[in-house]
């Protein structure tokens, strides 16, 4: 139900590719959990009152996913200089909306995606990825109205009921009349009317909540500028080129120089840019500081080996695989038809692990390759499963009482593949203490320039990350070209 990644969430190619290839493995019965913090009960404060007009409905929704959005996206960032200025930025902006009397709960997400979305019932989320690519508190103001208007418009019921009927077409072709979902034109036509509602609802919003957002006095030309940042800082992520921000025709989200466009038309009906507030300098104390990247706390990736410090294991894939951590697990490519997923699953302890193997969660599993092993003195239980284009290698691990899984996938079952998989199980150890002080945070440092400052000093203070260049530019929204100016804050990233 909730309008997930409404203002963004940039695209992930890696874990798009290995998306596909892993969705073989969506079968009955697999429960995966996030490891780390926000997983299990979230602790809650007070219910907060919700938008004028509220469904009752959305309300119960709202309350009822608030603690799964949290666990899946991190838990909750603390940082209580970020946490006043998005307070004060929406209570500015309610006023505008002609909801003051409302309380929208706004939860800022322990996630580095540039996300933002909204649930019914007035529950609010951005997470610290967006804080740290946004330059003003104009532009954060332009998101948070953004899903501002998705809950006051009523998005996200309307978007049930439409999902609803999608999904009833789907039923009909293939319950009733036997048809393929894969090729039937009725259902392909119902796919593209629902992505286009989805596009629809996207610029409604774009156009409200840049209404909102001058209506409360601040520059409204800043929506543009932010889904411009957010589209450079997506093909940094993707590696791609910079001019290719096209999207897929089936995207839920409009494109983005799409949406720029109509972005800019809206808020040339307030004026020429330079109007409004944006208030930099403040923002920029708010976020000097914030943690940028992967949280530590959710693991961290140090070459080829993944280190859990809170979890303290640590497993270490061969060098042809390029690891990423993704929401809920870890993922890894070796080329195009190689992968392995990490996660955890919900495993009553009485139950042994060869049972856990045997019980029905993954296809094609060969019961007689399901054996007990042990490595490093951690209890493990392997076994080789196949389907018609598949071969999967999976192994479950018990380590302090938690059961993870190692899910291994290829075309073919060749000795490369059953030797990265031997050898992955086979590292998984305890972390120690050099292990440890491996995990190090990056963080936003807002700089001011000094006389003779240029764009290669700025980027040379950056570390911890590829293409300084690049992200120095993309995080300040500047170009090749322009200039530094002397006693104007900037944002570098740096290791602590």
């Amino acid at each position: 139900m909730s309008m997930a990644g409404s203002f963004g969430g940039h695209r992930q190619r890696l874990a798009a590719r290995v998306g596909a290839l892993l969705l073989l493995l969506l079968l009955a019965g697999c429960s995966s959990t996030m490891f780390g913090p926000g997983s299990g009960t979230v602790p809650q404060g007070p219910v907060q009152a919700v938008p004028a007009g509220t469904d009752p409905e959305d309300a119960i929704i709202g309350r009822r996913e608030h603690p799964r959005i949290v666990a899946a996206y991190g838990g909750v960032y603390k940082n209580p200089r970020a946490e006043v200025m998005v307070a004060r930025v929406v209570s500015r902006l309610l006023s505008a909306a002609n909801q003051p009397d409302s309380n929208f709960t706004v939860t800022i997400l322990d996630s580095a995606q540039v996300n933002a979305f909204a649930l019914p019932g007035g529950f609010i989320y951005v997470t610290r990825g967006i804080l740290a690519l946004a330059n003003d508190e104009a532009e954060l103001a332009a998101v948070l109205a953004h899903e501002i208007a998705h809950v006051v418009l009523r998005h996200a019921q309307a978007r049930s009921d439409r999902v609803k009927t999608s999904e009833l077409v789907d039923k009909v072709i293939s319950g009733v009349f036997g048809g393929n979902l894969d090729t039937d034109q009725g259902a392909a036509q119902s796919r593209v009317s629902l992505a286009a509602f989805s596009q629809a609802q996207e610029l409604e919003a774009d156009v409200e909540g840049i209404k909102i957002a001058g209506r409360a006095g601040y520059d409204p030309h800043a929506a543009a500028r932010f889904l411009s940042a957010m589209g450079r800082f997506s093909a940094y992520l993707d590696g791609a080129d910079s001019g290719d921000q096209s999207g897929d025709f089936l995207s839920t989200h409009p494109s983005t120089p799409d949406r720029i466009q109509k972005a800019i038309e809206a808020a040339r009906s307030f004026g020429a840019p330079g109007i409004g507030e944006t208030n930099k300098v403040g923002y920029l104390a708010a976020i000097d500081g914030l943690r940028f990247g992967d949280s530590p706390s959710q693991g961290a990736i140090i070459g080829q080996n993944f280190v859990h410090p809170e979890l303290k294991f640590v497993f270490t894939v061969p060098a042809r695989y390029s690891l990423q951590n993704s929401q809920g697990a870890v993922v890894g490519i070796a080329g195009d038809g190689e992968a392995v997923r990490f996660d955890s699953a919900e495993v009553p302890r009485s139950m042994p692990l060869t049972d856990y193997l045997n019980s029905g969660w993954i296809a094609g599993l060969d019961a007689s390759s399901v054996k007990a092993e042990s490595h490093n003195n951690i209890e493990m239980a392997s076994g080789l499963a196949k389907t018609d284009q598949w071969v999967f290698r999976v192994t479950a691990v018990r380590f302090d009482g938690e059961v993870y899984r190692f899910i291994f996938a290829a075309r073919s079952d060749s000795s490369a593949f059953a030797q990265a998989a031997a050898q992955t199980i086979a590292s998984f150890r305890q972390a120690s203490a050099d292990d440890l002080r491996q995990v190090r945070t990056i963080e936003i440092k807002v700089v001011t320039a000094q006389p003779g400052d240029t764009a290669n000093t700025f980027a040379a203070k950056m570390t911890g990350v590829t293409d300084r260049m690049v992200l120095f530019n993309i995080l300040n929204n500047r170009f090749d070209g322009d200039p530094i100016v002397g006693g104007q804050q900037y944002k570098v990233v740096v290791l602590r």
